[in-house]
């Protein structure tokens, strides 16, 4: 029966009085909410039985007690949740920290691992690939260290010589298979110790280097004579010791002596480039022949290149040198310079088509001009094309790149570069270019004449012909009509029209006649035949100058130029851009082009030509005058 009560009061869902609510259930929750239920359910049952209503709510009273004294449990329980909660959280946060150090620490184990892997496969690398020249301390007698010569400062000096005479053969240096970087044996005392070793990185360095490289190590000795002078010895691996004697106060001569010695024992092909270019050409050619069969091979291409070249200089056999520096390409088709000293051999010869050709050559071998070659190699091509813009660049960069220094001494290149820019038209940037020609007493006749060339060419350009002519005056005092440089056989013939111009007939012809078989003396003929009235004859003289080069660009330009002067536009059109294809980025084929459209109404095609002729002679105040006219004329 009280099953059936409790079964009607709180197990029976279906069954509940109305006033028993799944709300009022629920809002059961604490102590007091049950006592309340207790009383609610002994009412009820004490309609039944009153004992059992007793019995009834004194359960209900123990269970309602066992529920509080749960709660408070709950309670108590519940901040001790919270607490523990809160501790794993920092516990785990503290494992998160532990973690991430311990991660970052393994990083950077491994970085220093990586580090000293890498160093260690540096330093093997380069003790593996070293190839340097190592001036060890020399042996110096003790009662010289007052005079401050002790072993390191004499070592030092020799360092020195061989670094000076290493920066003067820079460019040539490019070519040489093996270049060797020259250091001492004390310039590593800053150390790095190694932990618990006390060995140094530089000690480790040096100890790789000495047992897998190939360095040349240098030492050697200074005595002091029975007689009070000086004995310097030199030795190494390799190097066969010499010894070199003086008076005393000949040491530091001793040094040059013995730094030049070694030099020419590990870098035999620039020794030889040294001593010609410092004008010692026998020195040179002595020197090459008595060590050209022990040479390696790419040593022995610059070797003969060097040859070639001190053979043209001293005035020897053209086949000799010719045959010295093809065999030099041969051995190294990539010998860019000796490229270039072939060109300019044969251009001097004098045969432009043939230097025009071997030009072609080197752009094929080169993939392009200038490829992979250097374009100063191109030199004597542009010129011979006048892609003076080509030219100028090429001259400016070997400056740049080589600190002044290269095939041609810094004078010379700037000379060259000055007659360039005048050949450009640009009057400002070679009057510039003069100002650092530091010509002097000490320059040679060639150079003086150059620059006197130069200066002739501004003064055509300004159109002073009077002061064209007395350039070439002091051109001919300098050099002689027979003993001037090809270019400036070139420049001369070209100022030898304002002689013509300036009542000096005879010496124009004496300087013509001395370029007979050049291109551009010819044309210049042609122009003061022309100017005599004898068409005839200049006409002729224009054919020849085709004919000796028929690839190059300028005998037809003063050709076409002659043929507008007398009417004849179409026949000028025709060799004008016959020049114009042989020589595509020379302006003065251009402008000439745009003159005869101009003659001939077509002013918009003229415009077309200014404008490309502009790209190559940007700053030639006639071009751009004559530009400004036909444009206004167009509007």
């Amino acid at each position: 029966m009280a099953e059936g009560l409790l079964g009607g009061v709180v197990g029976n869902e279906d069954e509940k009085p109305a006033s028993e609510t799944p709300e009022a259930l629920a809002s059961i929750e604490t102590t007091a909410s049950a006592e309340a239920f207790a009383a609610a359910i002994a009412t009820n049952v004490a309609r039944e039985d009153v004992e059992v209503a007793r019995d009834t709510s004194a359960f209900l009273k123990r269970q309602a007690q066992l529920l509080e004294i749960q709660a408070e449990h709950l309670r108590d329980e519940h901040a001790l949740r919270l607490a523990h909660l809160a501790h794993q959280r920092h516990l785990l946060l503290g494992q998160r920290l532990g973690q991430g150090i311990r991660l970052a620490f393994q990083i950077v184990i491994a970085l220093v691992v990586i580090v000293i892997g890498i160093g260690i496969a540096v330093m093997l690398r380069d003790a593996f690939t070293s190839h340097s020249v190592v001036i060890d301390a020399f042996n110096a007698p003790a009662a010289l260290a007052a005079r401050g010569v002790t072993g390191t400062v004499l070592a030092s000096d020799v360092l020195d010589q061989l670094t000076r005479l290493q920066t003067a053969t820079a460019p040539a240096a490019a070519g040489e298979h093996v270049k060797r970087n020259l250091s001492n044996g004390w310039s590593s005392d800053v150390k790095v110790a190694v932990p618990e070793t006390g060995i140094s990185l530089g000690e480790i360095s040096r100890l790789l280097t000495a047992r897998f490289g190939h360095d040349i190590h240098i030492g050697g000795d200074l005595v002091q004579t029975d007689s009070g002078g000086l004995a310097l010895t030199v030795r190494g691996n390799n190097v066969a010791p010499e010894t070199f004697a003086g008076s005393a106060g000949d040491l530091d001569m001793l040094v040059t002596h013995a730094a030049q010695y070694l030099y020419s024992q590990f870098q035999p092909a620039l020794w030889a480039t040294y001593l010609q270019e410092t004008g010692r050409c026998p020195d040179a050619v002595d020197f090459i022949r008595s060590i050209y069969n022990g040479a390696n091979g790419d040593s022995r291409a610059s070797l003969l290149g060097t040859w070639g070249e001190c053979v043209d200089l001293m005035g020897g056999s053209d086949q000799q040198a010719e045959q010295l520096l093809r065999a030099a390409i041969r051995i190294q088709p990539d010998d860019w310079n000796a490229y270039l000293q072939l060109i300019s051999l044969i251009a001097a010869q004098p045969d432009w088509e043939g230097a025009w050709r071997e030009g072609q050559a080197l752009r094929r071998q080169a993939g392009g001009n200038p490829g992979r070659a250097p374009g100063s190699a191109f030199l004597v091509l542009d010129n011979l094309i006048e892609d003076w813009q080509a030219s100028i660049d090429g001259m400016v960069a070997e400056v740049e790149s080589n600190a002044g220094s290269g095939a041609s001494s810094p004078l010379n290149l700037v000379l060259q570069l000055a007659e360039a820019q005048a050949q450009q038209h640009d009057p400002a940037a070679a009057e510039l270019t003069l100002q650092t020609a530091r010509v002097d007493a000490h320059s040679s006749s060639l150079q003086l004449a150059e620059l006197h060339v130069t200066r002739g060419l501004l003064a055509v350009e300004d159109g002073d012909t009077v002061r064209a002519a007395s350039e070439l005056d002091a051109t001919e005092t300098s050099a002689g009509v027979t003993n001037r440089a090809f270019f400036d056989q070139v420049g001369a013939c070209r100022l030898a029209v304002a002689a013509d111009a300036t009542g000096h007939p005879d010496e124009a012809d004496a300087v013509i006649a001395s370029g007979s078989h050049i291109p551009d003396c010819q044309r210049f003929r042609g122009d003061i035949l022309d100017h005599h009235g004898d068409w005839p004859g200049a006409q002729q003289a224009y054919a020849q100058s085709v004919a000796l080069a028929p690839d190059l660009p300028a005998g037809y330009y003063s050709w076409g130029v002659a043929l507008a002067r007398h009417g004849d536009l179409a026949g000028a059109i025709a060799k004008l851009r016959a020049a114009n294809q042989r020589g595509p980025h020379w302006a003065d084929p251009l402008k000439a082009w745009g003159d005869v459209l101009v003659k001939q109404g077509h002013r918009r095609d003229a415009l077309s030509k200014y404008d490309e002729a502009l790209e190559y002679a940007p700053n030639w105040a006639e071009l751009k005058q004559a530009r400004e006219t036909a444009a206004k004329s167009e509007h």
